[in-house]
């Protein structure tokens, strides 16, 4: 394999595209706007609508583990007050989500070729040694 799992984990937690390692995947001067395929490699960045779900389902997942659990864990045991636990809670479940945002959607897509590495247009390319034992 010419990408290996080592790089598409380090490519995913810097948020590089998995099969080039370009800075690609979000659109140059936006914050939200995902690319629909890598400039650079071709890769198509959104290949359903499981990517964009599961991404959203991570995101929210780390806001509750992250967040808001502590924030009730220190209500519950009276180290803050009630009051400002919630305040501090809605602010978490609005700001985190919009913060981690690209964040997780890098993370999805490491994650889904972590498990196919194999299905990377990178690793899809025979070299001439592997055509070469094939004849």
């Amino acid at each position: 394999m010419k990408v290996t799992r080592l790089q598409i984990a380090a490519r995913g937690l810097s948020n590089r595209c998995p099969n080039c390692g370009g800075r690609t995947l979000f659109k140059k001067g936006t914050l939200f706007e995902i690319n629909p395929a890598c400039p650079d490699c071709g890769l198509r960045i959104e290949r359903d609508e499981g990517f964009f779900l599961g991404s959203m389902s991570l995101n929210y997942g780390l806001t509750v583990v992250l967040c808001l659990l502590p924030l009730t864990l220190l209500a519950c045991y009276g180290v803050i007050r009630v009051g400002l636990a919630v305040i501090l809670a809605a602010a978490a479940a609005v700001c985190f989500p919009i913060a981690f945002y690209r964040t997780s959607r890098s993370l999805w897509l490491m994650n889904y070729y972590l498990v196919l590495p194999e299905q990377l247009p990178a690793n899809l390319e025979k070299t001439e040694s592997d055509r070469d034992e094939n004849i």
